[in-house]
């Protein structure tokens, strides 16, 4: 279980506090987003650039090795895996390819009837030194392993996307506190109190929400350890009472949650909160800089390229 220590996914770095803590939460917000939503309708290159674009960032922001090391070492073996499977996974296409034209070079002439017609009819011919493009529709072919060009652009597809989706989102809540990320959004929320929407509550919750993260992580971690150290035979129980532990062990991991947040409740009242009408939280002080200009701009930029080159062929 050390794991979930040496794979802190959606814990917050304090120290040291690198170049992508000092930007605003809302324009990194902004930035998460584009990351969610320009691989949508792109091409395989685009998707393949989000995740270079993703790894660089990462060594360019020059976050401590042993902070990303695993979690990125774990999750490309996990999108290899995904690449593989897929790419020699059936294409759901269920056709057999044919090429168009016979392997070997051809003379097409057709002379015309002079009975019927006194107009020649033009003659088709095909130099034997002129290159034809070779295409094939199966790439790769060995046995019971069959890669083809669908089954490979879905398998690039599976797996680009499930890095993007997975690593942006951990390097956003990484390099940004809760405080900061609820800040953002009751900023950006703030047109919906037009229409009587708790924004305030919402935030408020997304707060807590983010907060309980590491405690759960923390609660699964202890009781995991408690049932190594009791050394119980498996083979013993048989599956009847392997199925019998595990149900204690969630009915003792759901009354610790619940006692967590008992305490964290508690605690907000013995603090004066009440409601967050009465009980106003400054939670951030948001103000563009001119780093968070240049990263507005170099945003821009991103949509231009998006828009140039990511496009679905």
């Amino acid at each position: 279980m050390d794991l979930l220590r040496s794979l802190p996914i959606g814990l917050y770095l304090e120290q040291p506090q690198t170049w992508l803590h000092k930007l605003d939460p809302r324009i990194k917000f902004f930035w998460l987003m584009s990351f969610l939503t320009t691989y949508v309708f792109a091409n395989n290159l685009w998707r393949v650039l989000l995740v270079v674009l993703l790894i660089i960032a990462t060594l360019i922001a020059r976050i401590p090795k042993r902070v990303w090391q695993q979690q990125m070492g774990w999750l490309l073996m996990l999108c290899f895996f995904v690449l593989v499977i897929a790419a020699i996974s059936p294409d759901g296409l269920g056709i057999s390819y044919q090429p168009r034209l016979p392997e070997n070079d051809f003379i097409l002439t057709e002379q015309s009837n002079p009975a019927t017609s006194t107009t020649p009819t033009p003659t088709i011919e095909t130099s034997p030194t002129q290159e034809r493009q070779k295409y094939s529709y199966v790439l790769f072919e060995k046995g019971a392993i069959k890669v083809t060009r669908r089954s490979l652009d879905l398998a690039i597809s599976l797996s680009t996307i499930l890095f993007t989706v997975i690593y942006s989102t951990n390097l956003y809540l990484l390099t940004t506190a809760p405080e900061e990320i609820t800040a953002a959004l009751e900023s950006l929320m703030q047109p919906l109190q037009k229409f009587n929407i708790p924004v305030t509550e919402i935030t408020l919750m997304l707060t807590l929400s983010l907060r309980f993260i590491p405690l759960v992580l923390e609660e699964v971690q202890n009781l995991i350890r408690s049932i190594m150290t009791r050394a119980i035979n498996w083979k013993k129980l048989g599956l009847k009472g392997a199925v019998k532990v595990w149900m204690l062990v969630a009915e003792r991991l759901l009354q610790n949650l619940l006692l967590r947040a008992e305490q964290m409740a508690n605690a907000m009242m013995v603090r004066g909160f009440t409601s967050p009408n009465e009980h106003r939280v400054q939670w951030h002080d948001l103000r563009l800089k001119r780093r968070d200009w240049l990263a507005i701009a170099t945003l821009i930029l991103f949509w231009g390229v998006r828009l140039a080159i990511g496009n679905e062929v």
